[in-house]
């Protein structure tokens, strides 16, 4: 069965633009009977990354100490829900002009050498391949377009970290301007209702 894994990663939870649109849209995507298997970052945030987990994934499984395997168990987990999806929901908000770090550790655990890529003759190989990626990116001021296009690092990091694992097809939702008063967050929300609705129809 087709499935889509949406990724959250707001520490504000119910209020959270970004989680709200990313849960509408996934829901859309989903109408055809395609199964969501939602990943709250927010709500149940990811162990950065340390020592033992570091050294764990670079050994064979048979090698590894116990500390070392219960390191990598929860990646292993994140992994294979990455590779069953054929759509993928990620949702950040803009904070310092990049993602949240909930969504960082995320990527953390998921990029693993011989998992989601690998490195070849040719160079790096994504091997998370044949998805369909939705980045749901909300911010308080305006980022698309105007002077502060060039501050917006999320949305490029975003693109790259996703090439590097064989996710091309990807298509950005942005909720901007949410700081400019309650004129401006509805017309942004009406303007996101929208596109939903083209992205629910293409796809």
């Amino acid at each position: 069965m087709s499935s889509i894994l949406l990724v959250t990663s707001s520490p504000r939870g119910e209020t959270s633009r970004s989680t709200k649109v990313a849960r509408e849209l996934a829901d859309a995507l989903a109408a055809g009977g395609k199964a969501v298997v939602r990943r709250d970052l927010g709500a149940n945030p990811l162990p950065h990354i340390d020592a033992v987990f570091t050294s764990a994934i670079r050994k064979p499984v048979e090698s590894r100490s116990e500390a070392e395997a219960a390191a990598a168990v929860l990646s292993d987990v994140l992994v294979d829900e990455l590779l069953a999806a054929d759509t993928v929901v990620i949702a950040t908000g803009l904070i310092n002009f990049n993602i949240y770090s909930t969504l960082k550790s995320w990527i953390d655990h998921v990029a693993r050498s011989g998992k989601t890529f690998r490195y070849t003759q040719n160079g790096p190989e994504g091997l998370a391949t044949g998805k369909k990626v939705y980045l749901v990116v909300a911010s308080d001021g305006i980022y698309s377009q105007g002077p502060a296009t060039a501050m917006n690092h999320a949305i490029p990091y975003l693109r790259t970290i996703l090439a590097f694992l064989g996710m091309t097809d990807v298509e950005v939702v942005q909720v901007e301007g949410l700081a400019f008063g309650e004129e401006a967050v509805d017309k942004a929300m009406a303007d996101v209702q929208e596109r939903i609705s083209e992205l629910a129809r293409a796809a």
